[in-house]
C-alpha cells in the first residue's frame, strides 16, 4: 500500500509541479494564472492536453514547442520533476498524517519561489505573505515536535538575522529572501531554520565555487538565492533530525 501512496503522489507532484511553474512565472507578472491558458510564447499556440503531460511532453517533443519547434525552457520539466520527487519523499518521511499535508504546502510553495526567482530573481510578497499567514494558522494546529512559541521565534529569527544581513549588505539579501526565511522559520520552528540557513548558504556558495571555476564568472556575479533557501529547507524538513543527530555524534 506504501509503494502505490508514493507513486500517487509522486503523480500529484508532477501534475501541481506543472501548476506551480504557472504560478511562479505568471505571478510576479501581475497575470492571471487561469487566463489565458497555457500556450507557446513564440507561435501563441494554445496547448491541448497532449502538451501538458509533466515532463512526459517535454522528452516526447524534444524540448521544443511541438507547432513552431521553438526551444522550451528545461525549467518546466526539472521543476515538476522536482516537485513530484518532494512530494513522494515528505509521504515516505511523515507518512499519512496532518504533518504529511502541511509538508506538501510546504514543498508547493518552495517550488513556486523556485520558479519565480529562477525567471525574475524576485519573490513575490503574493506568494510568501499568504503562505506566512496560513502557518500561522495551521502550525497552531499541527506542531508534533515543538510548542507554537518556538515556532513563532524562528519565524521572528528568519525575518531579523536576514533583515540584519541585508541592511549590513547594503542590499545584498533580497527583501523576499528575508520573507520567505520568515516562513521557513514559522514552518521549521529554531533547531531547524538553523540547520536551513546552513544549508541554504552551503548550497550557495558551492554552486557559485562552480560558476566561477567553470564559466569564469566574477565574485560579483548575482545569482537567485531562492532556490538554494528551498533545496536546504527542504533538506532540512526531511533530513534534519538525522543530519543534526549525526553531526552530535561525530562532533560530541
Amino acid at each position: 500500500m506504501e509503494y502505490l501512496i508514493t507513486a500517487v503522489l509522486f503523480v500529484f507532484g508532477l501534475v501541481f509541479g506543472s501548476f506551480f511553474n504557472v504560478v511562479g512565472l505568471r505571478v510576479p507578472q501581475g497575470e492571471s494564472i487561469v487566463q489565458p491558458p497555457s500556450h507557446c510564447k513564440s507561435c501563441n499556440t494554445r496547448l491541448r492536453p497532449l502538451d501538458l503531460i509533466p515532463v512526459l511532453s517535454y522528452l516526447l517533443n524534444r524540448g521544443a514547442c511541438r507547432y513552431c519547434r521553438t526551444k522550451v525552457s528545461l525549467l518546466y520539466p526539472v521543476m515538476e520533476g522536482i516537485c513530484g520527487i518532494s512530494f513522494a519523499l515528505v509521504y515516505l518521511t511523515y507518512g499519512w498524517s496532518a504533518e504529511m499535508f502541511m509538508g506538501l504546502l510546504f514543498v508547493s510553495l518552495l517550488v513556486i519561489v523556485s520558479v519565480a526567482d529562477l525567471a525574475y530573481r524576485l519573490i513575490p510578497d503574493k506568494v510568501t505573505l499568504p503562505a506566512l499567514a496560513l502557518f500561522l494558522i495551521l502550525r497552531l494546529l499541527v506542531h508534533p515536535t515543538q510548542p507554537y512559541w518556538m515556532h513563532l521565534i524562528a519565524m521572528a529569527v528568519g525575518f531579523g538575522l536576514f533583515f540584519l544581513l541585508t541592511v549590513l549588505s547594503r542590499g545584498g539579501v533580497g527583501g523576499g529572501d528575508i520573507k520567505l526565511f520568515a516562513v521557513v522559520g514559522l514552518f521549521l520552528g529554531l533547531p531547524l531554520l538553523a540547520l536551513s540557513i546552513f544549508l541554504s548558504a552551503l548550497l550557495g556558495t558551492l554552486f557559485g565555487i562552480i560558476l566561477m571555476l567553470f564559466r569564469g564568472t566574477g565574485r560579483k556575479t548575482q545569482v537567485p538565492f531562492g532556490p538554494f533557501i528551498a533545496a536546504g529547507s527542504l533538506l532540512a524538513y526531511l533530513k534534519g533530525d538525522a543530519i543534526i543527530g549525526w553531526y552530535v555524534d561525530v562532533f560530541f
